[in-house]
């Protein structure tokens, strides 16, 4: 799994804040069991990343999964966050909450398709 580095924000004061924009391309099933978060209804994707994000920052993920040379664009939200130092040596980053909508519906269902009988594995994930 590889991530590149977030854009970064406009500097000007009072400007308002773009999305950042996060690349993450998961290269094996086990990276996506460990990345997916299927407890979000729409679905989402854990992002390692030291970078500090706030709950309900926008993110826009160009998420390559494994298999697949298409990139999907999600414009998500930050509903999870990993600080640094966590307890149980988690890597740090932030769970990204896709939205409601068909692209996403659709993502989340090819996922699960390639996931298959893993996603009821008791195997720890970067989440939970």
């Amino acid at each position: 799994m590889s991530t590149t580095p977030p854009a970064s924000s406009p500097a000007t004061p009072g400007a308002a804040a773009r999305p950042s924009v996060v690349q993450l391309a998961i290269k094996e099933k086990a990276a996506l069991y460990a990345a997916y978060i299927p407890l979000f209804k729409e679905g989402g994707v854990f992002i390692p990343t030291s970078r500090e994000y706030q709950l309900g920052a926008d993110v826009y993920v160009l998420l390559t999964l494994p298999e697949d040379t298409q990139r999907y664009p999600v414009a998500g939200k930050v509903a999870w966050v990993t600080p640094a130092r966590a307890a149980g040596n988690r890597t740090q980053g932030v769970g990204v909450r896709f939205p409601s909508d068909e692209k996403s519906r659709l993502l989340k269902l090819k996922i699960e398709e390639i996931l298959g009988a893993h996603l009821a594995s008791d195997r720890p994930t970067q989440t939970i």
